[in-house]
């Protein structure tokens, strides 16, 4: 299924949907799934799992709408099915004051599992900014991920780009919360 067909982005919404994405190896199921179709064997190869688990997993993806099937095949007598996601981009809920941010803990879950002698490229830069600056760096962030992103090709290893652009909490709220 080529991804020119994929709706831009799918927006969740539901606790079930958010419960989905919130599972770093249905995290990793839906990175496998980025490029192009695969089948639960393919799935539970590159993610490592059994097919059993891989199988689970994918199902609780595919109630909660975000991967689907997108083609079927028979191999000896059993239909074999192709998933492939829902969506080109997943946009998460704000995790709201105090709550969670799953992406983040599932790219730093994702950095610490990579190999440590591969190449990486990870920085934490404290900028003062005026919020035009905010503004314009958060477009050219997502403009220069949205470029690279048109530039994957499937048949290349896989790697991710995360970035968080944020005011940090205060001083004080920071300790209010400590205490």
């Amino acid at each position: 299924m080529p991804t020119d067909d994929l709706p831009e982005t799918f927006h969740v919404t539901t606790d079930e949907q958010l419960r989905a994405v919130s599972n770093l190896t249905r995290h990793r199921i839906m990175a496998v799934l980025r490029f192009e179709p695969a089948t639960i064997t393919q799935i539970a190869e590159r993610v490592g799992l059994a097919k059993g688990s891989s199988s689970y997993h994918v199902r609780l993806l595919e109630r909660a709408g975000l991967v689907k099937v997108v083609r079927t095949r028979k191999v000896r007598g059993v239909t074999e099915r192709y998933y492939a996601m829902a969506a080109r981009a997943i946009v998460l809920p704000d995790p709201g004051e105090g709550g969670p941010d799953v992406l983040m803990r599932h790219a730093v879950a994702d950095l610490e599992a990579a190999p440590a002698d591969g190449e990486r490229h990870v920085r934490m830069a404290h900028l003062r900014l005026t919020e035009e600056q905010f503004a314009e760096l958060g477009a050219r962030l997502e403009a220069l991920a949205d470029e690279y992103r048109e530039l994957s090709d499937p048949s290349l290893p896989d790697a991710s780009l995360v970035f968080a652009l944020f005011h940090p909490a205060s001083r004080e709220q920071a300790e209010g919360d400590a205490k």
